[in-house]
């Protein structure tokens, strides 16, 4: 049985019915999209068995683009929850027969509040659609399922449906990757946008030394402090050098080398620094790999040290 051309069929046969949709897009959208704009409340979504799965993915998606939805099983709309729906709701009812009960039941009471509905399914004479102030044709010639049974294609164009009301929206709210982001501040995106440096900043018991101290006690205070350096101040508490476990092989090959010389004979002169820690994390990166270097040493506007951040900070975070 070859298994790669099942896969083939499959995924062609879906991409010809989200093709035939896509060019032959009849329904009003604009009146859709009007709707939901003007609309003081929220967009619940209601379906059940396949048609409620791929509906509480829409209003996941929807959620995160800036459209205040969620999911309302139309049974438990039936024994009380009906009372989630407000007067200045829409609902989007999802059943590709149009028919399906526990749908059907519910359509009554929100004529009887006047709620506005959107219908996505698959005959314009079916009772959801007849109830519909918006009637979006989620019609397939052919589910992917062979036994043409398992709804397979019409789901995937439901969902897809379901995404181009998504970005329409976005792009009547000019919906930008900042707006993105601060739904989804954990997700990288995110992180990126939101997540400073200060906010990954090492302040504590930093391995600091001034510039008198002899190598082999620098060492001792590059071990305890297991960031692989070691950082060297004056007499004003300024950072003036940075000794790193890179400096200190390459001192090792040196044919004088002494472990009773002064730490700032064998380390790096005016490191590398940061003096804004409002600064984003992911530009902190983006410095860190320009430079390529390990520790960021970030300091105030006279050099004194404020904190350390150090690459795998940022990895832990999740920072790209």
């Amino acid at each position: 049985m070859d298994f790669k051309q099942i896969v083939k069929d499959l995924l062609l046969i879906e991409a010809k019915e989200l093709e035939k949709a896509a060019n032959n897009v009849a329904f009003d959208i604009d009146k859709a999209i009007d709707l939901i704009m003007t609309s003081k409340g929220k967009l619940i979504i209601t379906g059940v068995g396949k048609s409620g799965l791929v509906g509480a993915k829409i209003a996941a998606t929807l959620a995160s683009t800036g459209t205040s939805s969620f999911f309302l099983h139309p049974t438990e709309a039936m024994h009380g929850d009906l009372g989630m729906i407000g007067e200045n709701d829409i609902v989007l009812g999802i059943s590709y027969s149009g028919e399906s009960d526990e749908l059907v039941q519910i359509l009554p009471h929100l004529k009887r509040f006047n709620i506005p509905l959107i219908a996505m399914a698959r005959n314009p004479e079916s009772t959801l659609a007849k109830y519909a102030d918006v009637f979006i044709n989620i019609k397939v010639d052919k589910e992917g399922c062979p036994l043409d049974a398992a709804p397979m294609s019409s789901t995937t164009l439901t969902m897809a449906m379901g995404d181009a009301l998504a970005v329409c929206l976005m792009r009547k709210r000019d919906f930008k990757k900042e707006d993105f982001a601060s739904f989804h501040p954990g997700g990288s995106l995110g992180k990126q946008l939101f997540v400073k440096v200060d906010d990954l900043l090492r302040k504590e018991n930093l391995p600091v030394v001034s510039r008198e101290t002899k190598l082999k006690d620098a060492i001792l205070v590059m071990s305890e402090g297991r960031l692989g350096s070691v950082i060297i101040t004056d007499k004003d508490d300024k950072v003036i050098a940075l000794l790193s476990d890179g400096d200190l092989r390459r001192a090792l090959m040196n044919d004088n080398f002494s472990m009773d010389c002064k730490v700032e004979d064998i380390a790096t002169m005016n490191p590398k620094r940061l003096k804004n820690k409002e600064l984003l994390a992911s530009d902190a990166l983006q410095v860190i790999e320009d430079y390529k270097i390990q520790l960021l040493i970030v300091t105030d506007e006279n050099d004194k040290l404020i904190g350390v951040l150090h690459i795998h900070d940022l990895i832990e975070a999740g920072i790209k």
